[in-house]
């Protein structure tokens, strides 16, 4: 008799649940998503969130913040400032941002290094007035580590500042996604997990749309950033140089790896360590992976047979679209 006293009880709070859980359900449908684009940090922004307000003031807000320290293009940053031989004020978020930073150069054995400035300036000038830097110069610059250039974590951080933004706000459904880095949360306005694609690497620097697919990801309550060769590249002497530096050398990279997308919970991690794998080459990155399991790798890069090939970490099988 007492059982059925219980299970009297029950029922009624059973019905709540349910009723006030179709409810949410039902609240939730009907805020819209909303859709911002713009320019920042020399690229293009777009960002997907569902909220009953458009935020596209807020997001710009906190984007100019993340600019005003880091942005090489921007006079009054804080990196142009260290950069003139100034000694600015450093926020928290240049603290934040420098050391992980160091963290993963570290993490790397030196292949994410934020003051290659000077030498990614040098084969820049070099390869478009065909004026390489002569190994003397090369030894002279790896010497210089007075300049900074963030522009390899920078975008990857701002998705994460628009990210915590949303977080802060209860914000369920997003997609932040600024010069191709990505954070996302959630569902899409399909109502179907987020799907982001990789890019299918060729060798035309003239191709200014997506350009084929190489696969599609399934990139829910993470970040994804990709680092590539296939589009920034020249020819001088008949050798075919890259235009990532490696720092450790003072040169172009020059393995088989065309591009190196990377998933992990924050976008400024994911960001510096597809740069980093793009350093590091195959067998690196996978060093790499193995003391870090909360990271995957998607890489793309050219077989013995000059084919296109791919590796990517087994715990990324179930994310990859078939």
């Amino acid at each position: 008799m007492v059982k059925k006293k219980s299970l009297y009880w029950q029922v009624p709070l059973l019905v709540l649940l349910i009723v006030g859980t179709i409810f949410i359900a039902r609240e939730q449908r009907l805020v819209p998503y909303q859709k911002d684009s713009g320019m920042v940090f020399g690229t293009v922004y777009n960002i997907t969130y569902q909220y009953r307000d458009n935020l596209q003031t807020a997001i710009e807000a906190a984007l100019a913040r993340v600019d005003g320290e880091f942005s090489m293009f921007n006079s009054e940053s804080t990196v142009s400032a260290i950069n003139r031989g100034e000694q600015p004020p450093r926020s928290d978020m240049f603290n934040e941002v420098y050391e992980l930073a160091q963290q993963v150069n570290s993490e790397t054995d030196g292949a994410f290094d934020i003051t290659v400035a000077p030498l990614v300036n040098a084969w820049g000038f070099g390869f478009k007035h065909e004026q390489m830097p002569t190994p003397q110069q090369v030894d002279s610059l790896l010497k210089i580590r007075s300049q900074l250039d963030f522009s390899a974590i920078a975008k990857g951080y701002g998705c994460d500042v628009v990210a915590r933004m949303f977080d802060s706000l209860n914000v369920s459904n997003y997609m932040v996604e600024i010069g191709g880095e990505v954070i996302t949360k959630g569902i899409s306005p399909k109502r179907l997990p987020w799907r982001i694609g990789v890019t299918k690497p060729t060798d035309d620097t003239l191709t200014l749309d997506g350009g084929e697919l190489q696969t599609v990801l399934n990139v829910t309550d993470r970040a994804m950033a990709t680092s590539g060769n296939y589009r920034n590249f020249y020819y001088q002497g008949g050798r075919k140089y890259a235009h990532t530096i490696d720092p450790r050398t003072g040169y172009p990279v020059q393995h088989n790896i065309l591009s190196a997308t990377v998933l992990a919970d924050q976008c400024a991690v994911a960001d510096a360590y597809a740069t980093s794998f793009m350093v590091l080459g195959l067998d690196g990155t996978r060093s790499v992976l193995e003391r870090h399991p909360e990271l995957m790798a998607y890489l793309i890069y050219t077989d013995e047979q000059g084919e296109l090939a791919v590796w990517y970490s087994p715990s990324l099988t179930l994310e990859i679209e078939k």
